[in-house]
């Protein structure tokens, strides 16, 4: 079954709302910054990618990922001319930190706020009337599982009408922990590059509104063909390329469509040697022959890694894409690894370019592989 997306929303460190987003990311703009809510002298990673949002430079306060989320969804609402009263519309949201930063908060600098506000249904309640909502810490991949979820409640005819979506922003202790974990802190995030050298995190929110075909009125902005989730636990960090292939063949399955009818890639990208790697390989595996069909970018490159909002902020683009016919670049994207030579990377410039079919990838720790579909609408 085909699902109508009549609505979307997002707000990232390089623009505020879709309109806004995808143009600068068109343009090639960065949204890299100086560390903006936490101690610069406490990171050898002092840049990261952060929506300007505090009251002042070092300053930082609670609830800032529920506050993203609302207003993502608002403008998914907005967009499917539907009104801010979702009492009997579900919604599913993936994070992977939820309101971590918070949590840091309060324990470092003494900044109390209510136990509760740690989950994002009151915010979702007392602004939206949502009596339904759930939350899915899938890691990196936790939008487009919860994406996946919303899909099966479609399917079973428990709603007409879901809204998803994905939020997380940085927070210090998992800055400090990638910093860590990386051979040298990064400078900037560079997918599928010679000399990239990690990632660094991103805030960000993105939302959309999906509809049964029969599920009511509302213009299409783009039609979601599928959803493909598996777990392959292979290892805690280190991706596994058989797994990654086989979400991606489950997508394509799904969707009745066959590698080489995919016009675009948004890869999960995060300009890591382990991530990138088995990306480029999975990708290898499954398009074969095809491999140079499909245009490739990774938005990381200008947003950070925005964690569980990561697929379906490429979601979003992807849409965007297909509807103004043209796909952002990869930034600084200018010696592409030997093991991602073979893809036509958009790279210096945004590519104009009729997409039809685009796939979505996202991977998060643990082995959790999630990719869509999705498909321009006439």
């Amino acid at each position: 079954m085909t699902y109508r997306i009549t609505g979307m929303g997002a707000t990232a460190s390089v623009g505020q709302g879709v309109a806004d987003l995808f143009a600068n990311l068109c343009a090639g703009r960065t949204g890299l910054a100086d560390l903006r809510g936490m101690d610069l002298t406490r990171f050898e990673a002092t840049q990261a990618y952060e929506i300007d949002d505090r009251p002042a430079p070092g300053v930082d306060v609670p609830r800032r990922a529920t506050g993203l989320l609302v207003t993502a969804i608002a403008e998914a609402l907005r967009d499917a001319g539907l009104t801010e009263d979702l009492s009997d519309v579900p919604v599913f949201v993936g994070t992977g930190l939820r309101e971590l930063r918070s949590l840091e908060l309060r324990w470092t600098d003494g900044i109390e706020f209510p136990a509760a506000e740690l989950d994002f249904g009151p915010a979702l309640r007392e602004r939206f009337e949502a009596v339904h909502s759930y939350t899915v810490a899938n890691a990196c991949a936790a939008s487009l599982c919860a994406l996946a979820l919303g899909v099966d409640l479609l399917d079973a005819g428990g709603a007409h009408t879901v809204v998803v979506a994905g939020v997380d922003v940085l927070t210090a202790s998992m800055h400090g922990l990638l910093q860590r974990v990386q051979p040298t802190a990064p400078d900037r995030v560079r997918p599928f590059d010679r000399d990239r050298a990690g990632v660094l995190m991103g805030d960000g929110a993105a939302a959309v509104v999906l509809r049964r075909e029969d599920g009511g009125t509302g213009a299409a902005l783009g039609a979601l063909r599928s959803v493909a989730v598996n777990c392959d636990a292979y290892h805690v960090t280190a991706p596994d390329p058989a797994g990654i292939a086989t979400a991606i063949r489950d997508a394509h399955w799904r969707a009745g469509i066959k590698p080489q009818q995919v016009d675009l890639v948004m890869a999960h990208g995060t300009g890591t040697a382990l991530n990138d790697a088995a990306e480029a390989a999975a990708l290898a595996d499954v398009f074969g022959e095809h491999c140079g069909v499909p245009l490739v970018t990774a938005i990381k490159s200008m947003t950070g890694h925005t964690s569980g909002a990561s697929g379906l902020m490429s979601l979003v683009v992807a849409v965007q894409a297909m509807r103004e016919g043209v796909v952002p670049p990869t930034l600084g994207l200018a010696n592409p690894a030997e093991d991602a030579s073979g893809f036509r990377f958009v790279r210096g410039e945004a590519a104009r370019a009729h997409i039809n079919v685009a796939q979505i990838n996202a991977f998060g720790f643990g082995g959790i592989n999630a990719v869509a579909i999705v498909e321009a609408v006439p």
